[in-house]
Order: C-alpha cells, then structure tokens, then sequence
C-alpha cells in the first residue's frame, strides 16, 4: 500500500497542465449553446408557441396538447441537430444531487418489419413516469410502491448533455406530495411574488411581478486523482477521516488570492468554456485560503434557474477535472485543520419594473420601499431564526459551522453602521424629527421621508451567517456541497409570510383612518424593536456572542438531529401551510429524509474509519513497532549495562507510545462499534440520527488523534496513506 502512495505521488509531480484550445469565435458566438433559451427557440418554434410557453411562466397559464407537441417537435429538432439519441427527465430527489432516465428517441412505426422513427411528443415532454421505489420519500409511499412522476417546468430551459436532452422537471409522488427540491423551490418563488407585488403596488402600481435572484459562489478543493485514489476516505465518504495536518497549511496566508497553479488555471479556463456553453455565466475565480480550494462565482440569475446552474456546474466540475487528472471535493471540510468551503448564497428580490427592492433608492419614495424590504427581511429572519439554520444543516456541512472559519450555528444579520443607526433613529423617531445621516447628507427621516442610504457604507462582517452586503443579503452559511434550493425554499418563503402579514397590519391601520405612509411607518417601527435581537454586527465567532445570543433567545442548537426539528415545529408548519409551499405531510417525511440521510453518512464514515485504523494504520504501526523491537534485541545482544540501557532508551520510548496508541484505537473502535450496534436497533428515525451524533460520532476525533500521533512516529517509507503535505501541495 505504501509503494501505491509513492507510486502516486511521484505520478502527480510529472503532471503539467492539459492543453485547453481557445474556441476560435467569441464567447458571445457560443454562449447558450446547448441551451434551448427563448432566442434559441425562435428559430424552432413560432411566435404563438413561445408566446404560450411565456405565458406559462409568467402567470401560470396551462399548455394544450397542441402547443406541448409544437414544442417537443422544435426542441427534438434543435437537440438532434447538436447530436443527441436521447432525452431525459433531470430532477432533483431528495438526496441534494440529480436524477435521470435516458431514453431513446425511436419509436416503432405501425406496418411490417421492425421499422422505427424518431420520435418525441409533447406527451413525453411533459411527463414521465421514472420508478421512484429507491428514491428518499420519508415514508410517503411504501417501498414497494414504485410509481412516481416528473413533470416539465418550462421556466427552467432544457440542454443538451454529450448525447442526452436533459429537461429540468419537479418529481413528485402518485398521490401528488413533493419528492424533489424544485417542486417546493417553485411554489416558494410563487408566494414571494404574489406576497412582494402586493407590497410593491402600496409604492408602484406599476409593478406586476416580483423576482427572487440568487447568485451563488461555489467553493472547492482540487487534489490529484492519483493521490486521492489511494485514500479509501476520500473515495467513499468525500472527506479525510485521518491525516495529521502538514507543517505548513494556511498559516502564511499565501495562498488566498495568490497566483493560481498552471494545471489549476488550465481546468478553470476549460470549466469556463464548457459553463458559457450551458448558458452559465460563470465570472469570478480565484484562490481561496487553503491550499488547493479555489472559488468560482457566475453573474446574478432568476432563483430557480441558478440553482439548476449550480447543479449542472458541480457535475460539470467533476467531469472537466477528471480531464485534467484532478479529483473535485464538494465536501464542506474535506481537511482538518485548515477552511472548509461553503457555497455562500446571495439573495435578492427585483420588480419587473427593474428595480431591485434591496437596493437603497434615490428619493423618499424609494427608500421607504427599501426599509420596507429591509426590515420585513429581518422579521422573517427573526421569527424563523431555528428553520433557516435547519434549511443548512446535513452530516457534512456540520463540520464546518461553528468553526472559526465558518459562519457560527447561531443565525444573526449583519447590516452594518449606517444601517442600524437609520433603524435605531426610526425606532424612536417621530414624522415631525429630523436625522442627519452624516456630513454630506442632511435628509429627514419623515413618515414617508427615508434619507438616501449609501451603499456599500461600511466594512464586511465575515463572521456573520447573515449579511447585508449593499444591494441584497449573503447568507454564508449554506454548505459547498448542498442543493441551494433547500435555503431558498426557506428564505422566499419565510419572506412571503412575513409580507403577507406586514400587508394586513398595514390595511388595518389604513381602514382605522390612517393614511398609507403613516401606516406603513408606524407597522415598520413595531417591527424593528420585535427584530432587534438578531441583529448583531460583532465577531460572531466569539464565546461572548454565543452567551448573548442566548440571552436574546436565538437558537444556539448545535445538534444536527435536533436543529432540523425545526421544520416540523408549529411555526414552521404554519408558515408553510399558509404559503403553500409544503404540506405538513410533506415536512413530516422531509424530516424523515433528513434524519436517515444523516444516519447513514455518519454509519458510513465510521465503517470506512474502522477499516482504515485496523487494516492500514495498525498494521503498519506494528510492523514499524516490530522493527523497533528486533533493534531493541539487537542492541541488548551487543551491548550491556548503563550503555545498552542508553542506547535503547529511544526505541524504548517510541515502542511504548506505539502500544499505546494502538491499544487506545482498538478500545475505540470496539466502543463505536457496540455503539452503532446499539444505534442500529432504534426503531425511531429521529432517536437513532440522534444516537448516532451522541454515541458514535463522539468516537471519530479520539480514534484521529491516536491515528494522527502513529504518522508522526512511524517510518515515513511505511506510512499507506498519502499525507496531508501530498494531497495539499502537489498542484
């Protein structure tokens, strides 16, 4: 196993960078390529279909066979034309990945012989019924009961993957619950906007629709495909559970920003061409804080496609870096020891009128829009402070809240000075009292009389889960490898509730006699004082903030188990119900998906640490230990007394640190055993996710440390398992 280690290694240093051609056109020439957008469709559909399909998106309207037909025809046409045999239904099961089906384009054709055509109607486009027997369904449907059905969402355009026309599509049970993150993501981005209109028309009868953006930024580590291949870790569970860290790591800070390794550079510019290909506008990259993590980040999109964007750019990463002899890891803390990478989502909502109501406006008007926006964000964060740490939490992303270089599990927004100073003066103010915002700008803080905000007025709080960042909020917590649906689920619609409410409490007022903008002033006031508590601009890292935060009534749960408990509680269940965006049916057995997959993952890495410290570490630590022994012998054999005592002395000690870290392994790993045994009886799906974080997870660092300390001590040259200092710094 050692010489596989080295064999690797010394294949990994001999790699240069893969040749990447520039395309010969511009990026404008071939963006969007294998994307069936709107201009695309021009050239296969007439205008009264792609008139249909934009009804059909925009305000709901139903598609006749007639029109479905037209519409599988053209995008045949254009799929086959780029050489696709086959379609697919590409959906998103409750696993946080995708999930397809290939079929084929033929058919049989009626007459003698075994003729076929190529065929594919609007029946087939709209809907499929793939076997959902072994997808996740929280006990929904019975194992044996295999029916399931995707159904085309022609919001989100389909694409052409190598052979493959792949079209985006909600899964859903026979009797009609969510299987899948889009369904519910789709019925979220509804209420936001039916909800977010009803407010924006107070300001401007204008405005008819209300978006939700989000733009994501996808952080990742690259390590040599050789190297990671010799780590069975690495290969099933997507993280190291062994490996001492390496002299150096992070601490120099060198590698943030710095110039990016050549074979890097060559995957990232590949990447970058194959995303602008899916009509992915893929703008930053750099170097992250740890070596090899790298981030990349696209332009601003609509919520719903942009998630179906990052969840072809994960697939899409793996792909290219096979390419280029690297392996990506998606994991949230594949390394101790150093950052973890997180995939922070920043969100916004935008009138069809362009104005992005996050956005600090330019007159009175405005601007009571925006605090309007802002403060009713902060109420909803507020009141489901509990279900957004939920909407984040998994096995994996645990290992990176709460750490110092993560955002902490307590969920608090970050707004900045200027900011909280507009809404403490708000809090207290009256229509008739002025405020000076600063020197340069002396506006009146009325009824209906918000003074101009500047943007981007002060510094960045790292540290906060939640921060508003100028023009939209960053919500940091949210994990690299998760499904960015599962947070805007929650935020959208935890956002369309609180504007519900904010919306009658205005009415009220007004039927009470009160004009509008005084409704709208005196509603704001109320909720600023209720919201105060989760505002915090501090180190969020901190043990001082934690005892605050908990003082405040935050929720400062750090069990996973426990923290997605959140979703069934009765406000959680309210908010859903109300907006329709889940059934509590559906949060029910989402809840039981949660526990299970938690369950297993957890199962899994302690069946891999097990068979890593017994079959490589502690046979290699043995056979070291045995030499060390025959040394011993052999020294004893030439030499006697105070000198054989001296001379033996080393050996001696190393052998006796050996035993007992071997013998501390072994009781663990006989402990976690009994442990997951006793686990693995728990009928309850909740207790047992629960038992596996109390009684089993506790196991996984003493066993590390005991692993950690034999790499130190033993010979290099036997050591199976490539280091820290390989998988890190050979780029």
């Amino acid at each position: 196993m050692s010489t596989l280690r080295f064999n690797a290694v010394e294949s990994a240093f001999k790699k240069g960078p893969v040749e990447v051609e520039k395309p010969a056109e511009r990026i404008t020439d071939f963006y969007g390529k294998f994307v069936f957008t709107e201009s695309t469709m021009a050239r296969y559909l007439s205008r009264d279909v792609i008139e249909a399909i934009r009804a059909a998106v925009e305000r709901g309207v139903g598609l006749d066979r007639k029109i479905a037909d037209d519409v599988a025809s053209g995008m045949q046409r254009w799929a086959m034309e780029l050489g696709a045999t086959h379609y697919t239904h590409w959906f998103q099961p409750l696993t946080d990945g995708t999930a397809q089906k290939h079929d084929s384009f033929i058919e049989y054709v009626a007459g003698p012989g075994e003729q076929v055509i190529e065929k594919f109607s609007g029946k087939v486009l709209a809907q499929q019924e793939p076997d959902a027997s072994s997808f996740p369904s929280g006990g929904i449907r019975s194992t044996f009961e295999a029916r399931g059905y995707t159904a085309w969402d022609p919001s989100s355009p389909a694409f052409v993957v190598d052979d493959t026309l792949c079209i985006p599509t909600i899964f859903i049970s026979y009797t009609g619950e969510s299987l899948d993150m889009k369904a519910p993501l789709l019925k979220a981005l509804s209420a936001v906007d039916k909800a977010a209109t009803a407010v924006c028309r107070m300001f401007d009868t204008k405005v008819k629709h209300v978006y939700s953006y989000l733009g994501w930024e996808q952080e990742y580590f690259l390590v040599d495909e050789d190297l990671f291949a010799t780590r069975p870790d690495l290969v099933l569970t997507g993280r190291t559970l062994l490996g001492h860290e390496s002299a150096k790591n992070q601490q120099l800070d060198d590698h943030y920003f710095g110039a990016i390794p050549e074979r890097v550079a060559a995957f990232m510019r590949d990447l970058e061409f194959e995303g602008y290909k899916y009509g992915i506008p893929l703008k930053t990259r750099h170097n992250e804080v740890a070596p090899n993590q790298f981030e990349l980040a696209p332009i601003y999109g609509e919520t719903n496609l942009s998630v179906d964007q990052n969840l072809l750019v994960m697939s899409i990463m793996r792909r290219i870096a096979h390419r280029h002899g690297f392996s990506v890891l998606l994991h949230e803390k594949p390394f101790a020891g150093i950052n973890g990478s997180g995939k922070h989502n920043n969100w916004s909502l935008g009138t069809n009128t362009g104005v992005g109501l996050f956005t600090p406006g330019k007159n009175q008007q405005e601007n009571l829009q925006f605090v309007t926006f802002l403060i009713n964000a902060l109420m909803a964060v507020h009141r489901h402070n509990a279900l957004l740490k939920a909407s984040i939490i998994s096995a994996t992303n645990a290992h990176r809240l709460g750490a110092n270089e993560a955002p902490p599990a307590i969920i608090s927004v970050f707004l900045g000075k200027q900011l909280t100073e507009v809404l403490d003066r708000m809090e207290t103010a009256t229509s008739d009292q002025a405020i000076l915002m600063d020197s340069k700008k002396k506006l009146s803080l009325g009824i209906a009389q918000i003074p101009e905000v500047l943007i981007d007025n002060t510094d960045r709080n790292r540290t906060s889960p939640f921060a508003f960042t100028g023009n939209r909020f960053e919500f940091r917590a949210v994990g690299s490898m998760a499904n960015c649906s599962s947070a805007m689920i929650v935020l959208n619609a935890a956002m369309a509730d609180q504007l519900n409410e904010f919306k009658i409490n205005v009415d009220n007022r007004i039927n009470k006699g009160e004009s509008k903008e005084k409704a709208i002033f005196e509603v704001l006031r109320t909720y600023i004082k209720l919201s105060k508590s989760v505002r915090f601009d501090g180190n969020g890292y901190s043990d001082e903030w934690k005892a605050e935060a908990a003082r405040r009534g935050l929720d400062c749960e750090t069990c996973p188990p426990r923290m997605i408990k959140a979703y069934a509680s009765r406000q959680s269940l309210d908010m859903f119900c109300r907006t329709g965006v889940f059934s509590q049916t559906e949060i029910e057995a989402r809840n039981e998906v949660k526990w299970e997959l938690y369950t297993k993952k957890i199962q899994i890495e302690a069946r891999v640490l097990g068979d890593l410290v017994m079959n490589h570490v502690i046979p290699t630590a043995t056979r070291y230990e045995s030499l060390l022994l025959d040394n011993l012998c052999k020294i004893k054999q030439t030499f006697s007394g105070k000198q054989a005592d001296e001379l033996s002395r080393f050996d001696a000690t190393l052998v006796e640190e050996i035993s007992g870290h071997v013998s501390g392994i072994k009781a663990e790993v006989d402990q976690m055993v009994e442990a997951r045994k006793v686990a693995n009886r728990i009928d309850d799906t909740y207790e047992r996710a629960l038992a596996y974080f109390e009684t089993v997870l506790p196991h996984f660092d003493k066993i590390r440390y005991h692993a950690d300390k034999l790499e130190l001590i033993v010979d290099d040259e036997m050591w199976s398992l490539t280091k820290y200092r390989e998988l890190l710094f050979i780029r």
